[in-house]
């Protein structure tokens, strides 16, 4: 429950690398997350190298981070592929809360989600008819992030009925 508290969006990165043996475990969660029909339809792609990073269009913030991951979904492999895989990427986010990273699941490919699809599928080479579902940047936070404001359990909960 603690790793549930202690995620937090972070903006602000220290330049200092990931180990891939921290990336590979983080990776391991997601491949560890349930799916229905046990699918799987996702996959993931980790982006290090700056130049890469900058053709992907993310914020700049994002693409300052040591490593970007790109999770990928494939819409042939059942109708929940979007649910499937974004339980997959939120193991990736929790997982990095464990190591003590810092995470932002970018919600801003959805505003314009075909070009920014498009764009990130040809950067990185990603066959058709896979779709960009997120994007994290990966990194150790340079700051201590602000403490979470949530609702209260009563505001969210209700037993029985609404």
């Amino acid at each position: 429950m603690e790793v549930v508290k202690k995620r937090r969006s972070i903006r602000k990165y220290k330049p200092d690398p990931v180990p891939n043996e921290i990336i590979n475990q983080i990776l391991e969660a997601a491949r560890m997350a349930p799916s229905g029909s046990n699918r799987q339809p996702w996959h993931f792609i980790i982006v290090k190298d700056p130049e890469t990073k900058k053709k992907l269009g993310l914020p700049i913030w994002a693409a300052e981070a040591p490593v970007i991951i790109v999770g990928c979904v494939d819409p042939t492999e059942g109708r929940w592929y979007v649910i499937d895989g974004s339980i997959a990427f939120e193991h990736i986010i929790l997982a990095a809360t464990n190591f003590s990273l810092g995470t932002c699941w970018i919600g801003r490919l959805l505003k314009n989600l075909g070009e920014t699809d498009k764009r990130i599928k040809g950067v990185l080479g990603i066959p058709k008819p896979m779709r960009v579902l997120a994007v994290t940047p990966l990194g150790f936070p340079a700051e201590e992030p602000k403490p979470k404001t949530t609702k209260t359990f009563q505001e969210i909960v209700h037993y029985e009925m609404f």
